[in-house]
């Protein structure tokens, strides 16, 4: 029996909680469609979906490249059934992330468990099939954040990762994982594991992924496809070259709207300014919010490295951050045109790029995202567009029965975890010394003192240079109290280590290294000891417009 609660997690995103929460309602001007908890807002962006069907790419050669990048995944009835629904023209709830290792952090998977439910809740609302998509953002190069997880041992926290291979600084999806590499990831998180029922099945299946994955991006791929198949949730890569081709027509509106929609930009951040919040994305007046990948001919960089382009300052063309390389206008609508897989976006472009593709109801987002999103209002506009409904993501943490008898044990509530778990430790600590261990201690020093320093006068006093001696002989004798407190505290510990490794755990269970659970440990941790049963009680968890975070204990 899974018990749950909701908590309100701290957050560092007041624009997004404003969002969330309804409580500033200016900000309606910046989020066209309005929020996920109106029904009405579900229906009124449907039928503006319906109406701009000529507005985006063909949900049919759309549903012919998804159908081709899912077949090589594993592709399940449930997901082929909603490829040929989108055909039909279905409508899509969808949110994304990079690619990570074993689907990164476990606010990954929270973030599919979200489409899935807002896509059900919307179907329900409409009454019309509606979608879930998860869009892998495999085109991102930034691989020290995908390349890793966290995983918590009797050591604390450990982290696994693998590293980049030689190379340019490409794409996740483009940057190959040999199966040496994977090798030996996979028997590293295996000396990390405890023993289970479901731990040599959870490694067979990561070692027959791995023999099937060239890349971080395909690995992924195949263990979503593993975990939410059976949910229909259907895959895209933003890096598939398919999927660029159908890209192309927006990639040269982008290319030739550059001033424009720089406009939108600069507006956007000053408006939000004006309502006293931050800009989450920082616009950089010049920069094309385009990434291009080095030609094969590119004379300055290697092949398929990535590379930001700006706007050259006479106007004739672009460049690269350095100035070594540029490109005229022509020679990249020429690209976009003919090779449009060396084009691709950044977080001010892919949004408007995914509204292109895809008929989107909603798009999911987590805080940061609904903070850059607050941009794109007029970016929308500009290309005729009006901005999909915004879905915070659900976020859970999940409690094992362990440490929710060990809470029980010291009293600890969720909130002290989170709020003050360090100063609950010392207190609990401190109620065991029956020795009062530092109070002794510190009476000491100060009747050791009040007894030694008149001493220290009467030696100057006899000669003047003894003051100085005087005062380094106390000095001494202090150091040397304090050091027997220190190694009577760690003795005092030692006896109490059963019960300090039962706080740690607690801490690296619940919040650890400072954060929410979520953004640091993995999900390979709950499927070694759960199977997939902990994944299928979130997915049964009724839908939260809101977001909201709900503790689980298992």
């Amino acid at each position: 029996m899974t018990s749950t609660e909701f908590y309100e997690l701290p957050g560092s995103q007041p624009l997004s909680e404003a969002y969330a929460q309804q409580s500033d309602q200016r900000l309606g001007e910046l989020f066209h469609s309005g929020h996920p908890s109106s029904e009405e807002a579900w229906r009124n962006r449907a039928q503006y979906l319906d109406r701009s069907v000529s507005k985006r790419a063909s949900s049919v050669e759309i549903a012919g490249v998804l159908r081709a990048y899912n077949s090589r995944y594993g592709m399940t009835s449930e997901v082929a059934a909603n490829i040929d629904a989108l055909g039909d023209g279905a409508l899509v709830v969808v949110g994304g992330q990079q690619a990570g290792l074993w689907t990164g952090p476990l606010l990954v998977i929270h973030k599919a468990v979200s489409v899935i439910s807002a896509a059900k809740h919307a179907s329900s609302v409409l009454g019309r099939a509606v979608v879930p998509v998860f869009w892998i953002a495999g085109e991102d190069h930034d691989w020290d954040e995908a390349n890793h997880v966290m995983a918590v041992t009797d050591q604390g926290l450990r982290k696994l990762s693998i590293a980049r291979p030689e190379g340019p600084r490409t794409s996740v999806s483009r940057t190959p994982v040999s199966a040496e590499t994977w090798e030996a990831a996979i028997e590293e998180l295996a000396a990390t594991l405890p023993g289970s029922e479901f731990k040599e099945a959870l490694l067979d299946k990561l070692r027959s992924i791995s023999a099937s994955s060239s890349t971080l991006s395909e690995s992924f791929a195949y263990l979503i496809m593993t975990l939410f198949g059976s949910e229909g949730l259907v895959l895209m890569d933003a890096d598939d070259k398919q999927l660029r081709a159908l890209e192309a027509p927006m990639f040269c509106r982008i290319l030739n709207e550059q001033e424009p929609l720089g406009d939108t930009y600069s507006n956007a951040s000053a408006k939000l300014t004006e309502l006293g919040y931050r800009a989450q994305a920082t616009y950089t007046p010049g920069c094309a919010n385009l990434f291009l990948f080095r030609p094969e001919n590119d004379e300055f960089g290697l092949k398929d490295e990535r590379v930001l382009l700006y706007k050259r300052e006479d106007g004739s063309g672009f460049t690269d951050r350095k100035g070594e390389s540029s490109w005229s206008r022509e020679q990249l609508l020429g690209l976009a045109e003919t090779k449009p897989e060396q084009l691709s976006n950044n977080v001010l472009t892919r949004p408007i790029m995914q509204d292109y593709v895809l008929p989107v109801l909603a798009a999911v987002l987590g805080p940061g995202e609904i903070a850059y999103w607050a941009q794109l209002g007029g970016a929308f506009r500009h290309f005729g567009m009006e901005m999909p409904i915004l879905a915070p993501r659900m976020s859970f943490t999940l409690v094992e029965g362990t440490i929710a008898k060990h809470m029980l044990k010291y009293e600890l509530t969720f909130d002290d975890v989170v709020a003050r778990f360090e100063e609950k430790k010392q207190a609990w600590l401190t109620a065991q010394d029956r020795y009062d261990i530092a109070a002794k201690f510190g009476h000491a020093r100060d009747q050791f003192e009040q007894l030694y320093t008149p001493l220290v006068a009467l030696a100057a006093e006899v000669q003047a240079g003894l003051e100085k001696l005087g005062q380094t002989n106390m000095s001494k004798i202090i150091e040397q109290i304090s050091y027997l407190e220190s190694k009577t505290a760690d003795a005092f510990r030692k006896s109490h280590e059963a019960s300090l490794r039962h706080w740690e755990r607690i801490g690296l269970a619940i919040w650890p290294a400072g954060k929410p659970q979520e953004r640091a440990l993995n999900m390979t941790a709950y499927w070694n000891r759960y199977g997939l049963d902990w994944l299928k009680r979130l997915q049964e968890l009724p839908y939260d417009p809101n977001g909201g975070h709900r503790v689980i204990y298992l």
